[in-house]
């Protein structure tokens, strides 16, 4: 609906709709508003309280829950883990993983290789999951879900419980009228689940950073995972370094998966831009067979047009399509009265297609908005915002105090993955009614993706 209403109207300000249950939400268009909302006045407008009381159970208080001061200290001591001199480190790790994820891509494609038609059929989001799973265990962590060897292994079925389900949405309805202990109680077969689920994985946590903790304290090297920077800096408690792990897990794991899966669809829907990104990946990259085949953050960041494809599918598919605010005191956004309790849509797909922002080709796929006219770009401005005329046209991670602590980690994990599987592998659509988009049906649920998977050849 807002992706439309963005489309055919010019009006750049605030829209009060009454959603299911006459329930009145404002959705925010205006950049001023934007700016209110994630910057100025950010702890006047959180997370809703009963989308908060849902996370928690899985998650604990952490990044993803906590709100004000408590929020404002974990952000601060959390940062320096995230610094890219640290991000950096992880590249090698990244395509480590991403050539083992190949590996077994390979093998499964040799299975279902038909030889009458020269091809082999492939349901990628599960490999998306799988990899992407690997990825952040180890790199967050240094925990190895040992997914892309065994889809079926117990942690990583636990770690998949815990996945966004649409059932979710229900208890979060759930948390708005119940408090957090009563929902916890409530015996449905999604909680039930999910108390297990993270049961299990924070054992395995708590092991984990009583091992470093100890190796530390003896001056042993623990790692370069975010995990080990952040306990090395001496600045939580473990069981704040246990909800962090799970906040890491649970919010950086599916959102690339979803964000390497819209990669490859939109890829394969214009055969001609995937082609000239696999000449750039491998006229620039070692083979992932190659017994030596090691990179440096400088050989990713170093591909224009890998980065261009990046950028511009978080653009246009980024894996969360709308987030939620409240307003927890009367205030004012625009000089415009908001009374206390005012739940505020900000629809982050329609934001970063917006024709007011992005000109008349917004909703069209245009990697080359991201490359100096020297590469063959078409930004007339700054070729690092994709030419853009605001910091508010680029929704994917939000901005401000609440901005995605993790947004250089998911795109330097995301490119690497991204150069693997193209540089290996050519993809089509296996379903021609696909490469119309409106016959793609998205996952009802926290994170965007084609529902059901995505069948390619």
């Amino acid at each position: 609906m807002a992706r439309q209403w963005y489309s055919e109207n010019d009006d750049d300000g605030l829209l009060r709709v009454l959603w299911h249950g006459n329930q009145e939400f404002i959705f925010v268009r205006s950049q001023q508003a934007l700016a209110e909302i994630l910057v100025k006045n950010c702890y006047q407008f959180e997370k809703p309280g009963f989308i908060r009381n849902f996370l928690s159970i899985v998650v604990g208080w952490a990044l993803l829950t906590t709100e004000g001061d408590v929020h404002k200290k974990q952000r601060r001591n959390m940062l320096p883990a995230f610094a890219f001199r640290h991000i950096k480190d992880l590249y090698p790790l990244f395509w480590k993983k991403s050539c083992e994820g190949i590996a077994a891509m390979t093998a499964e494609y040799r299975e279902t290789y038909q030889p009458s038609t020269g091809k082999a059929e492939m349901e990628i989001s599960a490999w998306s999951t799988r990899s992407g799973l690997d990825i952040i265990g180890l790199a967050s962590t240094s925990i190895d879900f040992g997914a892309i060897k065994d889809a079926d292994s117990p942690l990583a079925q636990s770690y998949y419980r815990l996945n966004p389900s649409p059932s979710d949405f229900f208890l979060i309805g759930l948390s708005a009228f119940l408090p957090r202990w009563v929902l916890q109680a409530v015996p449905l077969p999604r909680m039930l689940s999910i108390k297990r689920a993270t049961k299990h994985i924070r054992g395995v946590c708590r092991g984990l950073i009583k091992d470093k903790g100890m190796r530390l304290a003896n001056k042993e090297d623990i790692g370069v995972d975010i995990l080990s920077v952040a306990l090395s800096s001496g600045l939580f408690t473990d069981e704040d370094l246990v909800d962090q792990m799970l906040t890491f897990l649970t919010a950086g794991h599916e959102t690339t998966a979803a964000s390497l899966v819209w990669a490859i669809y939109l890829l394969a829907k214009n055969p001609h831009m995937q082609e000239r990104l696999r000449t750039e990946i491998r006229e620039n990259l070692p083979s992932p067979d190659s017994a030596d085949s090691g990179i440096t953050s400088a050989d990713i960041d170093g591909l224009p047009y890998l980065n261009a494809v990046c950028n511009e599918t978080l653009r246009t598919h980024g894996p969360v399509a709308t987030t939620i605010r409240i307003a927890t005191a009367n205030t004012t956004l625009q000089g415009q009265y908001i009374p206390r309790g005012t739940l505020l849509m900000l629809p982050i797909w329609a934001h970063n297609t917006d024709r007011l922002l992005w000109g008349a080709d917004a909703h069209e796929f245009k990697p080359e908005r991201w490359l100096s006219p020297q590469l063959g770009g078409t930004s007339k401005t700054n070729s690092a915002s994709g030419g853009a005329t605001s910091n508010y046209a680029f929704m994917t991670f939000l901005h401000g105090p609440h901005s995605c602590i993790g947004a250089n980690f998911s795109k330097s994990e995301m490119a690497c993955l991204l150069a693997a599987w193209i540089g290996r592998f050519s993809f089509e659509i296996k379903d021609k009614s696909l490469l119309d988009e409106r016959n793609l049906r998205i996952n009802p649920s926290v994170v965007a993706k084609p529902e059901g998977g995505l069948r390619l050849r």
